[in-house]
C-alpha cells in the first residue's frame, strides 16, 4: 500500500485549483488502489492504475477521455477526467501510474442489493448507459484487457492454469475444477454470437457490479456510471448477465457460508424490469432470447476467472487472505447451481417482463 503522504506528493501534480491538503482511501476495488483527496473545498479521486492489468495506460486513458466526453457533451453526469499540470492524463511517479477524476458529491454506492426496488433502478442505468452510448462510434475504443469477456478463451488459461498448478493447489479444489471442465460446451453461446454477426456489436461497460452505480444520496436516483475501465466493444448480454450475477445474489461475492448464498428470482425480475425497461426498443429478437442465459453465462465466467487466479497464485484480484479467491469461486458455483435448478422460471420471468413492457 501507498503511504499517504506519497500520494499526497502524487496530488499535487495534478492541475486542481487548491493545493491538495489531505488524502485517505476510498472504495473497495479489487484491481486499482483509490484515494480521496481533499483540496480547499473540493475533493478529487486519485488512483493508482494497475499497470499488471492495465499495461497500455495511453490507450486506457483515451477510452476514458472519449467515453466521458462524449457523455458530458450530451449533458450526462460522468466523471472529469483532470489533467497534470503539464496537460496529460496521468502521471508516472516512483510509487506507481497515477490518474485523477472529479469527485461526485452527495452520493452512496451499494456492496450489495438493499432491496429490490434499487436494484430495479440500477437495471435501468446500465439499460440507459447503453442508450446513451447508442451513437457511439466504439471503432475508437482501445481493447483495454484482451479477451476480457472470451468465455473460451478465459476457459483455455483456465485449463493451462490447472496444468500447470504452479502453487499445488489443484489438489484441494478437485471438485471446482470439475465442475468448470463440466460446462465447457457452454462458454461459446455469447462470442459464438459476436463472430458470426447474430449477436450485435455493442459499447459496453463490461464490470457492471452495483458499487459501480453512484445514487444521489437523499432521492437515491442514478446520478452516474463509475469505473470505465474496461468500456470496450462487447455485448449488452455481458452488461445485463454480470449485473445478475453480482445483484440477483442473496450474499457478497466472498461469502465463506455457502448456506447463505443464493439466486434470488425476485431481484432477477427487478433488474429485468429496470433493463429490459430501457433497452426494448432496441434490443434483438437473438439478444432476447440469449438473455435467460446471460446471468449464468457470466457466473460461470467469472467463478473461473476466481478458480484460475487462486490455482496461478492471485496474480490478478487483490486477496485479504490465502483462499480468498478459491472462495469467491465457491459462491459463483452455487449461484450457477441454483441458475440452472431455476432456468424455466428464469425464461418465464424474461418472457413476462417483456410482453408486459410498451414497444
Amino acid at each position: 500500500m501507498v503511504a499517504d503522504g506519497d500520494a499526497l506528493g502524487v496530488a499535487a501534480k495534478f492541475a486542481i485549483p487548491a493545493g491538495a491538503r489531505s488524502v485517505k482511501r476510498l472504495g473497495s476495488g479489487h484491481i486499482n488502489a483509490t484515494y480521496l483527496v481533499s483540496a480547499g473545498d473540493r475533493r478529487y479521486v486519485l488512483q493508482r492504475i494497475n499497470t499488471d492489468v492495465f499495461p497500455d495506460v495511453e490507450g486506457l486513458m483515451r477510452n476514458i477521455e472519449l467515453v466521458t466526453g462524449f457523455l458530458l457533451d450530451r449533458g450526462h453526469e460522468t466523471m472529469r477526467v483532470i489533467r497534470t499540470r503539464d496537460g496529460a492524463s496521468y502521471v508516472k511517479a516512483d510509487s506507481g501510474t497515477w490518474r485523477m477524476f472529479s469527485y461526485i458529491a452527495h452520493t452512496i454506492s451499494y456492496d450489495a442489493v438493499p432491496d429490490a426496488d434499487t436494484f430495479r433502478s440500477a437495471g435501468a442505468a446500465f439499460g440507459e448507459f447503453q442508450n446513451q452510448l447508442a451513437d457511439f462510434d466504439a471503432s475508437q475504443l482501445t481493447e483495454t484487457i484482451a479477451h476480457f469477456h472470451d468465455t473460451p478463451h478465459r476457459f483455455e488459461a483456465f485449463k493451462t492454469a490447472v496444468a500447470a498448478d504452479v502453487k499445488g493447489r489443484a489438489a484441494g479444489c478437485r471438485d471446482e475444477i470439475a465442475f468448470y471442465m463440466d460446462h465447457a460446451d457452454r462458454y461459446g453461446t455469447i462470442v459464438d454470437g459476436l463472430r458470426d454477426g447474430t449477436v450485435p456489436l455493442r459499447v459496453t461497460h463490461n464490470d457492471t457490479k452495483l458499487n459501480n452505480i453512484l445514487m444521489d444520496a437523499e432521492t437515491h436516483a442514478v446520478r452516474a456510471i463509475i469505473d470505465l475501465d474496461t468500456v470496450m466493444p462487447g455485448s449488452m448480454l455481458y452488461d445485463f448477465g454480470d449485473s445478475i450475477r453480482f445483484g440477483a445474489s442473496t450474499a457478497l461475492e466472498d461469502e465463506r457460508d455457502l448456506g447463505k448464498v443464493h439466486f434470488s428470482p425476485e431481484l432477477f425480475r427487478a433488474y429485468t424490469e429496470g433493463f429490459l425497461g430501457k433497452v426494448l426498443p432496441s434490443i434483438t429478437p437473438r439478444e432476447l432470447e440469449l438473455l435467460p442465459c446471460a446471468g449464468t453465462m457470466m457466473t460461470l465466467e467469472c467463478g473461473m476467472r476466481f478458480l484460475t487466479d487462486y490455482l496461478a497464485g492471485d496474480t490478478y484480484f487483490a486477496i485479504r487472505y490465502p483462499e480468498h479467491n478459491l472462495v469467491r469461486a465457491r459462491t459463483q458455483i452455487k449461484l450457477v447451481q441454483e441458475m440452472e435448478e431455476q432456468a424455466d422460471d428464469i425464461e418465464a420471468i424474461v418472457a413476462d417482463v417483456a410482453e408486459r413492457l410498451p414497444r
